[in-house]
């Protein structure tokens, strides 16, 4: 058995807790053994719970959310390398792409603690009407409560900053579950976070079965609000056993790409090549469906398989690696049976459709079916589809043919048609000239449709997290 070389307890109520049960971290690469986390059930969340209950009982004010959010910023740089080989280590993903995600991280708390000094309410207009003269009215920006935040493993560290630092500018305490097979960068935050300075209960990080975590964070009418990113399934029951809180769902995709024929061949080719895969495309907003107007597919397949090709499937570890492991063995299979009926249906595979060891390589499918998985369900792998279409309005009408709504994008030089696709779309997030894979931290981001209901983006989340309160004077 390979040497556990992580091993933590987990934080609840600011204290660092062991339960007597643990559970094994393991490398998806190579299976090895990378940590052990202390597992949490019920009991556990509910003591998280009556802490951070606690810790609103007595309110941060809005300068020392922010200088905590700030230091975490800073923490994050200083320990840059640590947190990049974390992400890598437990969730398989790139150096490359784990550095990323660490920047990242940084600017999301760096994000926050700006909305932290600027949330503030508004002026009412009370003399706009009769009733109103005489009286001054405003609004306070009040935090909701205790949240609950469950976060993926496919973004250990970013995900889980933007559940929390949001949470915490907007003066809410945090309950987080991270995913039980990547706990160990929510755990390195939560160090971090006691580090800055954050005082006990306003934040607890539980590991462990999601029906026992889950079922507290639902069933507690302490909990005023729960932030979920997953699957839709598990989202939208999250939701319908939750109706009086406030459930705010960032969920899955089927990502398209529509590139009309005046587009720069080149340019998307490039950037589709590298976010069609990057992270073994395990992301919502992964490129997945591309639909060529059909002057310009041959061109573009001779621009982007090489480019595909030349992607180095490989370690993690190490830095020249783009695509790495997908999560588990499961989604392994999954994958490649999803790859096998779009095979069996007559589509065809241009590039990969098989392992490389363990790993699957990047694949590209032509003439893939709209009813097949690979076009209409989320792939959540190495794998799109490139398909040639007559018009951008049959592109238009694909793209937006599946339940999903979260990002799209087009590329073409033509302004015009750019605008029309962008209010054609039926998404929450469009992109010209760009993969839709594109996310900077401070942008509202979220779906429509089965895709999700809320938007994150510290500026934005913060709003989720809060409400209004109406004062009114009689002057």
């Amino acid at each position: 058995m390979a040497t556990v070389t992580t091993e933590r307890k987990l934080f609840v109520g600011g204290d660092w807790v062991e339960t007597g049960d643990w559970l094994e971290v393991r490398s998806p690469y190579s299976g090895d053994v990378v940590g052990r986390v202390a597992k949490a059930g019920a009991a556990e969340t509910r003591r998280a719970v009556d802490a951070a209950e606690r810790a609103m009982a007595e309110p941060l004010p809005a300068h020392k959310r922010a200088e905590i959010l700030v230091r975490v910023a800073g923490y994050l740089g200083r320990r840059h390398d640590d947190v990049a080989r974390t992400i890598s280590d437990e969730a398989g993903k790139p150096m490359k792409a784990a550095r990323v995600e660490a920047k990242r991280a940084m600017s999301t708390y760096t994000m926050a603690a700006v909305e932290a000094r600027k949330l503030a309410g508004e002026m009412v207009p009370m003399d706009a009407s009769q009733a109103g003269e005489g009286k001054l009215a405003f609004t306070l920006r009040m935090p909701i409560g205790v949240v609950g935040a469950i976060s993926p493993f496919n973004f250990p560290l970013n995900l889980v900053a933007h559940k929390l630092a949001p949470a915490l500018a907007a003066g809410c305490a945090v309950v987080l579950k991270p995913a039980s097979q990547t706990p160990l960068s929510a755990l390195l935050l939560a160090e971090l976070e006691e580090e800055a300075g954050l005082p006990p209960g306003w934040l607890s990080v539980v590991v462990g079965p999601s029906a026992e975590i889950g079922d507290v964070l639902v069933e507690d009418e302490r909990v005023r609000a729960i932030t979920f990113t997953g699957s839709g399934q598990v989202g939208w029951k999250l939701r319908e056993r939750a109706p009086r809180k406030r459930v705010n769902l960032e969920l899955g995709n089927a990502t398209p790409v529509v590139l009309a024929a005046d587009a720069d061949l080149d340019e998307a080719a490039t950037k589709l090549a590298a976010n069609a895969f990057s992270f073994a495309g395990q992301s919502c907003i992964s490129v997945q469906r591309i639909y060529v107007e059909r002057a310009a597919y041959d061109g573009f397949l001779e621009r982007f398989l090489p480019k595909v090709e030349a992607l180095k499937l490989g370690d993690p570890a190490e830095e020249e690696t783009d695509v790495g492991p997908v999560i588990d063995e499961g989604a392994r299979e999954r994958i490649l049976d999803w790859i096998e009926e779009a095979r069996s249906a007559g589509a065809r595979i241009l590039t990969g459709g098989d392992l490389d060891g363990e790993l699957i390589r990047p694949t590209v499918i032509a003439d893939a079916a709209p009813d097949l998985k690979v076009s209409c369900e989320e792939v959540f792998g190495p794998v799109c589809t490139v398909n040639a279409v007559d018009s951008l309005d049959e592109a238009v009408e694909l793209a937006n043919a599946t339940p999903y709504g979260l990002q799209a994008g087009i590329f073409t030089r033509g302004l015009r048609q750019a605008l029309d696709a962008a209010r054609r779309l039926e998404f929450g997030g469009v992109t010209i000239n760009e993969a839709p894979t594109f996310r900077a931290d401070q942008m509202p981001y979220g779906g429509v449709k089965a895709s999700g209901n809320t938007r994150e983006g510290p500026a934005y989340a913060v709003r989720e997290l809060t409400e209004e309160r109406l004062v009114v004077v009689d002057l």
